[in-house]
């Protein structure tokens, strides 16, 4: 499973990337307003810093100016995955950047009937939000599941990117569903690393360790 972090903070991005569990970035143009730094510079910065994907997304809601913001969003750098949104128009724009040789991220999907549109268009990537549907009381992890079962029927190559990860359960399940690709705030990777028993079994060997009165250096 690819690990993708949801995020535009530099620093966050940097350390995963170091430590060998980043294959690429989404963002938003939300999340780098939010980190105070411009648009193409911050998605250039991240562009330069990881070698997978980046998705950048499009703000427009009309097809031709979704595929001019793309074709412009493109440009930054070779890796860069234009983000549209799972809209008639999103598709529109899907369809005519794939066979541009863009590689295309469709987000915002709530159903598999959605997903299995991005796929015929030609989206490199289907991004169903976990945490969204979730909040409605609907189970994200089931459209997950449905989405790997259509495409593995028919042999679509589009990636399932499991977006809106709010735990380490969604990741834990999206990898037993068998996602391609989950993009999860640094902070979800980071607690995937956490588990109770081994803090507790951590001070109970340092307890003892102590009680030696030895030392490795």
């Amino acid at each position: 499973m690819k690990f993708f972090a949801d995020t535009a903070d530099i620093d966050a991005i940097a350390e995963l990337n170091e430590l060998g569990m980043l294959d690429g970035v989404t963002t938003n143009p939300s999340l780098i307003l939010k980190s105070g730094g411009d648009i193409v510079e911050v998605t250039k910065a991240i562009c330069d810093m990881v070698d997978g994907p980046v998705s950048a997304e499009v703000v427009a809601t009309k097809a031709d100016a979704m595929i001019a913001e793309g074709r412009k969003l493109a440009a930054i750098a070779d890796n860069i995955a234009v983000k549209v949104p799972l809209t008639w128009d999103g598709l529109h724009a899907c369809r005519t950047l794939s066979n541009d040789g863009f590689l295309v991220n469709v987000t915002l999907c709530f159903s598999a009937a959605q997903a299995l549109l991005a796929a015929k268009a030609g989206a490199g990537f289907i991004s169903p939000f976990i945490g969204r549907l979730d909040d409605i009381n609907l189970d994200g992890l089931e459209l997950v599941r449905d989405i790997r079962q259509i495409y593995d029927n028919y042999g679509y190559e589009t990636e399932v990117l499991a977006a809106s990860i709010r735990s380490v359960n969604h990741v834990t399940e999206c990898a037993l569903i068998g996602a391609d690709v989950i993009t999860a705030p640094p902070a979800v990777i980071r607690q995937m690393a956490s588990h109770p028993l081994t803090d507790k079994g951590l001070a109970a060997f340092l307890a003892d360790w102590e009680k030696t009165g030895q030392k490795i250096l």
